[in-house]
C-alpha cells in the first residue's frame, strides 16, 4: 500500500519537524518551577545569607546571575534576598559565592524539591 492510502500523504509532502515545532523555547523561571513539586518548610529555610555586610561589599554578586531560577535579588540598600521557597536545590549558589557567604543545607523531613517524572 502507498502512504497516501493510509491517509498520511506522499513522502514528498512530509513536514520538517524543526519547521513544525518552531524555534526552541527558553524556559523562564515560572516555566521551570511549574515542572517541580516543592514542599516548603516555612519555619526552617535551608538557605541563608551568613553576613549581609559581605554581600553589600561584593561587587560582582554572582549569585544573582547564576541561580537557574533567579532566586537571588539585590535590594536598593545593597542587601541580597533569597526566595528560598522556590529553590531547586542545585547548589550553584554555594559554589559560586566567592566569599562562601551562603549557608545551604538539604531540607529535612521530606521537605524540598521533588522532580516530576514523565
Amino acid at each position: 500500500m502507498k502512504a497516501s492510502e493510509h491517509g498520511h500523504g506522499e513522502a514528498s509532502e512530509r513536514i520538517d519537524v524543526a519547521e513544525f515545532l518552531g524555534p526552541p523555547k527558553l524556559l523562564g523561571r515560572d516555566d521551570k518551577l511549574a515542572t517541580l513539586a516543592i514542599k516548603v518548610n516555612e519555619g526552617n529555610p535551608h538557605l541563608k545569607i551568613i553576613d549581609q555586610k559581605v554581600c553589600v561589599a561584593c561587587t560582582e554578586k554572582p549569585c544573582t546571575v547564576t541561580c537557574p531560577v533567579q532566586n537571588y535579588k539585590v535590594q536598593d540598600n545593597g542587601h541580597t534576598t533569597i526566595e528560598w521557597a522556590s529553590c531547586i536545590e542545585c547548589g550553584t549558589c554555594r559554589v559560586i559565592c566567592p566569599f562562601h557567604n551562603i549557608s545551604w543545607v538539604y531540607p529535612t523531613g521530606g521537605f524540598g524539591v521533588r522532580y516530576r517524572c514523565g
